[in-house]
């Protein structure tokens, strides 16, 4: 039972035995005796103190998400893949030296490959080496290209991140050496990083990779069951 519905019932009980003041207030004698049922149900039955206490966490981050919810879900240009308009919106914070994230790549592709009323977001995290940031940068310039996944796809594929294996993917992508080494250079794409690491900091994210969908946060590579659960929950909602 939760608190809420210990509550409708203790509220019932105590209003029926004890009797409500006139315009169905409650008294103080009744406010107390309302008190002491609580309290007493709670200390036989502590077992529902954490569920409360997850309830109350999980609200509280989804009223973190939706005061966000625009800026978490809204793309940097083609950063994307799946459906334009999806009734769901997976986000996923990564940074490219990460190999959670580089494991969860084929969890995200076997969702989006079978959910076509799913939208993928992809936001730069590059907290973890100064070779992830210059690859966030060059990802970005592929987001402004409409090359996004293949440079994505091909970086991941290269393994270690590297100043070489950014350029091979870039490369690979249609991006020239010289447009790459001119977008690791820049300070273009500052802004973007670190509003990105503002979001992540507000979600209260515990590293890379974090993926937001719907009204849950999940930490770490979760695996293809659980992002795809929480794809259902959000849609059932």
């Amino acid at each position: 039972m939760t608190l809420g519905a210990l509550a409708l019932i203790a509220v019932a009980g105590a209003g029926t035995a004890l009797g409500m003041q006139s315009g169905g207030s409650v008294g103080a004698a009744e406010k107390a005796a309302i008190e002491r049922i609580v309290r007493d149900y709670i200390l036989e039955h502590p077992e529902i103190i954490p569920e409360a206490v997850e309830r109350l966490q999980a609200k509280r981050m989804t009223d973190t998400i939706d005061a966000s919810r625009k800026a978490i879900e809204t793309p940097y240009a083609g950063a994307w893949e799946g459906a334009a308009q999806g009734d769901v919106t997976l986000v996923e914070f990564f940074d490219y030296a990460c190999g959670y994230c580089r494991a969860s790549l084929s969890d995200l592709a076997r969702l989006v490959s079978e959910d076509k009323k799913l939208k993928i977001v992809y936001r730069e995290l590059p907290i973890l080496s100064d070779d992830s940031a210059d690859a966030a940068k060059v990802s970005l310039l592929a987001a402004e290209k409409g090359q996004y996944m293949p440079f994505h796809r091909a970086l991941y594929a290269a393994g270690k991140v590297t100043r070489d294996s950014i350029l091979k993917a870039a490369a690979s992508a249609g991006i020239s050496r010289a447009e790459a080494e001119a977008a690791i250079a820049s300070s273009k794409y500052d802004g973007e990083i670190q509003s990105n690491i503002a979001l992540a900091q507000r979600l209260q994210a515990s590293g890379t990779p974090t993926f937001v969908i719907g009204g849950q946060v999940l930490n770490g590579a979760v695996g293809y069951d659980a992002l795809k659960k929480a794809v259902e929950t959000a849609r059932a909602k």
